[in-house]
């Protein structure tokens, strides 16, 4: 009997990376071929192509990257793969997911992993992550939820996982809900049916920017009133609470609604932002009533990546539409 046919691609990341000489640190050096010639439990139940898309840390990524990467990932769906695994650094691996997320409107698993030691380094944890995400993409009750991030033996929404810790082996979470599924004795195992999805045209535009700034205790103006002159297309503030700003921020945020999309997120990396609670100057009603759109659940960075999506695609009236899913 034939086996499945499973596609891996590697971006690089600290997955792929290896000592070097004294004093120079860990960079990306090793190929998909050399992470999956680990993996004789994953080669044993599956047909695996893999390719090395790039070998950068996740930092340097890009958009343009990530998306001749889902290009190459829909090629292996149509060539016969049940599943695709990308592996990444986990710096940016939270935006990568969801972005690559909005785009993936197809039934095949498409699933995201990384790893927080080096290749090199005494307990990595790499070939674990990539066999586990290996067996969530082959694996049938995977189909129909889009991209997920597998790490540490826990499967994430795209739209709800964050790095929450700079270092530690556990570095990844999914509040307030929590991980979407566990791997247990190498099956995965899912706490609800796959939810309802609302995937983006593929943008046909990319020259776009959309600026993200984060509110602070009496900051000044200066970048506000510039942002429109210099060119952004919308911006994103991640906001204090739930979603709040000053007032001097709010009244500069009030001008920029008039020329662009502006969302008002919430920084605390846990819950939404409210939407009828505070009605101070700067408090999110007065925020709406100048123009500005509420985050809801979704975390700056992603409100970020939602908003030059849709941009990208001519779909920034459907703005709140989105915010009210995409984050549930």
């Amino acid at each position: 009997m034939a086996l499945p046919k499973l596609s891996v691609g590697a971006l690089g990341g600290t997955i792929s990376m290896q000592a070097q000489p004294t004093g120079a640190g860990v960079q990306p050096s090793l190929s998909g071929q050399g992470m999956v010639d680990l993996l004789p439990e994953l080669t044993s139940v599956a047909e695996v192509q893999v390719h090395t898309l790039n070998l950068l840390p996740s930092a340097s990524l890009s958009f343009q990257a990530l998306l001749e990467a889902l290009d190459w990932a829909r090629g292996c769906i149509a060539a016969g793969s049940v599943g695709v695994v990308i592996s990444q650094g986990t710096d940016t691996l939270e935006e990568a997911a969801f972005f690559l997320d909005l785009l993936w409107d197809l039934d095949e698993p498409l699933v995201l992993t990384g790893a927080m030691r080096a290749a090199s380094h005494c307990g990595a944890d790499g070939p674990a992550n990539l066999l586990a995400a290996g067996q969530v993409a082959l694996a049938e009750r995977s189909r129909g939820r889009g991209v997920l991030v597998v790490i540490n033996d826990q499967v994430h929404a795209a739209s709800r996982v964050r790095k929450v810790a700079a270092l530690a082996m556990d570095a990844f979470a999914s509040s307030p809900f929590g991980p979407v599924g566990l791997m247990i004795e190498n099956q995965v195992h899912y706490a609800a049916p796959p939810p309802a999805r609302h995937c983006l045209p593929y943008p046909s535009r990319t020259d776009h920017s959309v600026l993200l700034l984060e509110a602070a205790l009496d900051a000044d103006t200066l970048l506000l009133d510039r942002v429109v002159d210099v060119g952004y297309q919308g911006l994103v503030i991640a906001g204090f609470g739930a979603g709040h700003v000053s007032q001097r921020w709010a009244t500069r945020l009030q001008a920029i609604a008039q020329h662009l999309p502006v969302i008002v997120a919430t920084r605390t990396g846990q819950g939404p932002t409210a939407n009828g609670s505070y009605g101070f100057v700067g408090g999110e009603i007065d925020l709406q009533a100048k123009g500005a759109v509420m985050g809801s659940f979704l975390c700056p960075r992603k409100c970020r990546i939602l908003l030059w999506t849709l941009l990208g695609s001519g779909q920034q009236g459907a703005l709140q539409a989105y915010l009210a899913h995409v984050g549930d």
